[in-house]
């Protein structure tokens, strides 16, 4: 059973979640109130496989952490990646899944930086999801209709990067949110038969603002359940809680984050 690092021990609701994620057989959790970057190079040292953080910590304080004590994966390599990212899980009451990249971490990412993303958070779905992965790139506009922007043809030169590096990946864009989940609309948008139009389950937005709004909204105006935010390209899993979450969102979000150990 995989060991995740809870260092934020004291917290009522990382006591109670503990609890329920013990009893479930999801994990063996490892409370032990200390720093974050103590708990980061535990996390480093192969001590414990994960950690769960910042219910009682600031994003930036996990991030700098998880960059100083972990590291980036591939850095040193002949292929080093330096883009890292986040995604949240939402779960909506009807039962739909989808995953939300990027709300949490990278501000304004450059063309490279999306396409870093897309594949990032490809294969962290591939794990999570109970089906492949269906990228949208979205957008204020569908396939051309928002005329020029330069938002857009950063969107355009990261699907042509993830292309040439990534074919495997299913990704289409940009498009607007309805074209992306709704089949009927998608459809009717699409010019040419998209796979990805009307039936997308990892949704990439063009910037944080968009993808926190994003995430943010599904919880509070359409009762989803949330995971996350869930690091990604750092070499060992984390998950940065937001401060305002529950027992159940921390139960949630280690769920997921244990598929990707």
């Amino acid at each position: 059973m995989h060991k995740i690092l809870f260092p934020e021990a004291n917290n009522k609701y990382i006591k109670t979640a503990a609890t329920k994620l013990s009893e479930h057989g999801v994990c063996e959790p490892i409370l032990d109130q200390c720093d974050i970057a103590t708990a980061s190079r535990k996390v480093a040292n192969g001590e414990v496989d994960a950690m769960v953080a910042g219910i009682d910590s600031s994003s930036r304080d996990i991030i700098l952490a998880c960059r100083d004590q972990i590291g980036i994966a591939g850095q040193g390599s002949s292929k080093e990646k330096k883009t890292f990212s986040s995604l949240f899980v939402a779960a909506l009451p009807d039962g739909r899944r989808y995953i939300i990249s990027d709300g949490a971490t990278c501000k304004n990412p450059t063309a490279e930086q999306l396409a870093d993303i897309v594949a990032l958070v490809n294969d962290a779905a591939t794990k999570i999801l109970n089906e492949p992965p269906l990228v949208a790139m979205l957008s204020f506009s569908t396939f051309g209709s928002g005329g020029k922007d330069p938002s857009m043809d950063r969107i355009a030169k990261a699907i042509e990067l993830i292309h040439e590096r990534r074919p495997e990946i299913i990704v289409d864009g940009e498009m607007q949110l309805d074209a992306a989940v709704n089949e009927r609309i998608g459809e009717k948008k699409s010019p040419h038969n998209s796979k990805v139009a009307g039936h997308a389950n990892v949704l990439i937005t063009p910037d944080i603002n968009s993808g926190n709004i994003l995430y943010k909204s599904l919880e509070q105006f359409a009762s989803a359940k949330l995971a996350g935010p869930i690091l990604l390209g750092f070499n060992r899993p984390v998950s940065d809680l937001s401060r305002g979450s529950t027992a159940e969102d921390i139960v949630f979000t280690t769920e997921c984050l244990v598929k990707l150990v």
